[in-house]
């Protein structure tokens, strides 16, 4: 997957215009808008925030920290050799 990453502002009338981008005409892309104004501080924060929420869920409290680096392993090893499924792929074996 090929990966680009810019920092635009919205123009008055609310829109996004990027240029110049480094893909063939029709490509699709998928976008992510991540909104910059807030401070570093208060990203981190909520992101605390966040994994505190996860962590207290029920289900969180029956994963082993074993659990996680095999599903992790599982990811990268699947990842490297080019045979990572979609859930639709997956579902049809």
């Amino acid at each position: 997957m090929n990966t680009y990453k810019t920092y635009a502002q919205i123009d008055a009338s609310g829109r996004l215009v990027l240029e110049g981008l480094p893909f063939s005409a029709g490509s699709l892309l998928e976008i992510l808008v991540v909104d910059q104004s807030h401070q570093p501080e208060e990203r981190v924060e909520s992101w605390r925030a966040l994994m505190r929420h996860v962590q207290g869920l029920p289900q969180s409290q029956t994963i082993s920290d074993e659990v996680i680096a095999a599903e992790i392993e599982a990811e990268r090893y699947e990842t490297m050799s080019g045979k990572l499924l979609t859930p639709q792929a997956n579902s049809s074996s």
